[in-house]
């Protein structure tokens, strides 16, 4: 039996285009005002496709801000999990803080306006998954535990830090950081009793 020779068709290049143009227009909407006073036709309209094209990739806008949030996170993780295994802690800090405050628009956007709630889900969601998969780093505090700690008292740290009218250094927030999050989650149980 003969197969059909006929080459696939191509895909269609705009549905290939059309969720990063709408990932790329909330994020600059989400610079602009709060997510809650976001529209799907202002995210179309900002992403150049039509209101229908919408749908075809999201049921509703919180779908939109749940897949670029998880995407964000991922890269922001790939960065941060290695911070738990290193011995210079505080240089991995700075490196965290630095990308963070390089990328400060985006991260003010979904660290202080309303997608700041499902950020820290999904934050949390994805570290436990890759802690799950790193070695045991023989915490005082049993492991979802310090996820959850780190997780939140970072997020909380990062957002007040992108909220500041005279914000501090890098140095001095990855400083913080280290000192407040990273150093008391890392302490064994042998030091802490």
């Amino acid at each position: 039996m003969y197969q059909d020779a006929r080459p696939e068709p191509a895909r269609d290049t705009r549905a290939t285009r059309s969720r990063p143009a709408l990932c790329g227009a909330l994020l600059r909407l989400l610079e602009e005002k709060p997510f809650e006073q976001i529209t799907v036709r202002e995210i179309a309209a900002r992403a150049g496709v039509g209101y229908a094209t919408f749908f075809r990739h999201y049921p509703d806008k919180d779908a939109l801000l749940h897949e670029l949030a998880a995407n964000e996170i991922s890269k922001l993780l790939a960065m941060t999990m290695p911070i738990l295994y290193t011995i210079d802690t505080r240089a991995s800090a700075q490196a965290l803080c630095a990308y963070l405050w390089e990328n400060r628009k985006l991260w003010s956007a979904l660290l202080t306006g309303g997608a700041a709630g499902t950020l820290k889900a999904e934050f949390v969601r994805q570290a436990q998954t890759r802690a799950a998969a790193e070695p045991d780093h023989k915490s005082w505090l049993p492991g979802d535990l310090s996820v959850v700690f780190s997780v939140a008292a970072t997020i909380e740290i990062l957002a007040w830090w992108l909220k500041q009218n005279n914000p501090p250094s890098v140095k001095k927030m990855s400083e913080v950081l280290d000192r407040l999050v990273i150093v008391p989650s890392m302490a064994s149980a042998d030091t802490n009793g």
